[in-house]
C-alpha cells in the first residue's frame, strides 16, 4: 500500500489553499438551484473569458505606446501568442453590461467572436449563457463582478499561475459537487501526479491520454518538465475524449496554459474512432472508465488490437489495457488507473489476458492504492 504521497499531497494543498478557496465559496453561494454539472461551464468559461482578456489588455497597451504598431492588428496578437479578443468580448465591455437583462446574450456573442478570431478556439467554448440568464438572473451579473476581482492573465498572475491554481481548484470542487459523475472529467491531482512522477516523461517525448477528461495529465506532465528545467514545447501532446462537454473543457484547460495539443478534431470514441490509430507514445498516461459496459465489442471482434484476447463484451477494462500497448513505442512505457479487481478476475478469459501481458513482460509494477481517493467510485483502486 502506496499512501505516503497521498498523505503529502493533503497537507501541501491545504497550505496552498487562500483566495482560491474563498472565491469557490462566494461562486458557489451563488449557484441556486443549478446543477453543478451545468454551472461548471458558466463559471470555467467566464475564468477562462477573463483570463484571455487579461493577456490580452496588457499586450493591447504595450502596443498603444508603439508608433509602430497598430492595436487591431490580430497578427500582432497571435505572433506573440496571445489570444485576440475583439471589442464586445473584451471584459470592460462585458463588466459594464453585467447588470443588464441580455448579459446572457452577449456572453454568447462574445465567444462567438472569440471562436471566429481564434481557430484553435473553433468549437470549443461554451455558448449557451442566455440558456443561464434567466435561471441565474441577477446572480450571472454578481458572478461576473466576482471574477472581475480577480487578475489572471497579465505577466505576474501568470508567473504565479493564479489561473492555474483557480481552474485546478474550480475543477476539483465541481469534480466533488457533482459525486460520481465527476469522475467522468477529472483525476484526483495525487493519482495524476504519482503516475507522472512514476513515469517521468522526457525530452521529445510522445505523451498520449485516450480517455482524457479535462487534461489532468497533460498539465502535471507541464509541470514535471518545468520543474526539471525544460518546458512544456518539449514534448508532443496527443489525447481523446469521447464526451463533447469534456472535451472542450480540455481544449480550454489546455488553452489557457499555452499547451499545444492534439486532441483530435472533435470528441470521439477510442475504442470506435481511435483519432490517433497510427500513433506510437513515448508515454501513455490514462484513467479510463471502469468496467466499462457495452463499449462496442461485436463490432471489434476481429481488432488487431487484442493480441492478447478478446475482452468480455460486459467489461472494457482489458480493451483499454490492450489499447494502451498497441499505441507504445517500442521502448514506450504506460500508466495507468484500473479498478482492483482487475488484478485477479478471470471472466470471460480476463486472466489469460493478463497472463500473456504478463508472460510477455511488459508489467514493471503495480501500485495499490487507498479508497476514498475517486469522486467516481470509493472502492480501492491500482496504477
Amino acid at each position: 500500500m502506496i499512501s505516503t504521497p497521498m498523505t503529502k499531497n493533503k497537507a501541501t494543498t491545504a497550505a496552498n489553499l487562500g483566495f482560491e478557496a474563498t472565491l469557490w465559496a462566494t461562486a458557489d453561494k451563488l449557484r441556486t438551484n443549478m446543477d453543478a454539472a451545468e454551472y461548471k461551464h458558466v463559471v470555467l468559461g467566464l475564468l477562462f473569458l477573463k483570463y484571455i482578456s487579461d493577456s490580452f489588455e496588457e499586450l493591447y497597451k504595450e502596443l498603444k505606446a508603439d508608433k509602430n504598431a497598430d492595436v487591431e492588428d490580430t497578427d500582432e496578437y497571435l505572433a506573440r501568442n496571445v489570444f485576440w479578443v475583439p471589442k464586445k468580448a473584451r471584459w470592460g465591455y462585458i463588466q459594464a453590461n453585467a447588470k443588464q437583462p441580455t448579459i446572457g446574450t452577449l456572453l454568447d456573442d462574445a465567444m462567438d467572436a472569440i471562436e471566429k478570431d481564434n481557430k484553435r478556439l473553433k468549437g470549443v467554448l461554451p455558448k449557451d449563457f442566455n440558456k443561464y440568464q434567466n435561471s441565474l438572473k441577477e446572480k450571472l451579473g454578481e458572478l461576473i463582478d466576482l471574477i472581475g476581482t480577480i487578475g489572471l492573465g497579465d505577466e505576474e498572475n501568470r508567473s504565479k499561475d493564479i489561473l492555474g491554481r483557480v481552474y485546478e481548484y474550480f475543477l476539483t470542487m465541481f469534480a466533488s459537487a457533482e459525486g460520481k459523475n465527476g469522475g467522468q472529467f477529472f483525476t484526483p491531482r495525487c493519482v495524476v501526479q504519482l503516475i507522472v512522477q512514476m513515469l517521468a516523461p522526457f525530452k521529445n517525448a510522445r505523451v498520449f491520454d485516450p480517455a482524457c477528461g479535462s487534461g489532468g495529465f497533460f498539465v502535471q506532465s507541464e509541470k514535471f518538465i518545468e520543474h526539471h528545467a525544460g518546458n512544456i514545447g518539449d514534448i508532443s501532446v496527443f489525447g481523446q475524449e469521447s464526451n463533447a462537454t469534456t472535451w472542450r473543457l480540455a481544449k480550454m484547460n489546455l488553452a489557457i496554459r499555452g499547451i499545444e495539443a492534439d486532441l483530435g478534431s472533435e470528441h470521439a470514441d477510442s475504442f470506435l474512432r481511435d483519432l490517433h490509430s497510427t500513433l506510437k507514445a513515448d508515454f501513455v498516461m490514462a484513467n479510463p472508465p471502469f468496467n466499462m459496459k457495452d463499449w462496442g465489442q461485436p463490432r471489434l471482434e476481429n481488432d488487431k488490437r487484442w493480441k492478447y484476447g478478446l475482452p468480455p463484451a460486459n467489461n472494457a477494462n482489458y480493451g483499454w489495457v490492450q489499447h494502451f500497448i498497441s499505441h507504445l513505442a517500442p521502448n514506450g512505457m504506460a500508466g495507468f488507473v484500473l479498478a482492483n479487481g482487475s488484478m485477479s478476475t478471470n471472466t470471460s478469459g480476463e486472466g489469460d489476458i493478463r497472463q500473456g501481458i504478463i508472460e510477455d513482460d511488459l508489467v514493471d509494477c503495480m501500485v495499490a492504492m487507498p479508497g476514498q481517493l475517486f469522486y467516481s467510485t470509493q472502492i480501492p483502486v491500482c496504477l
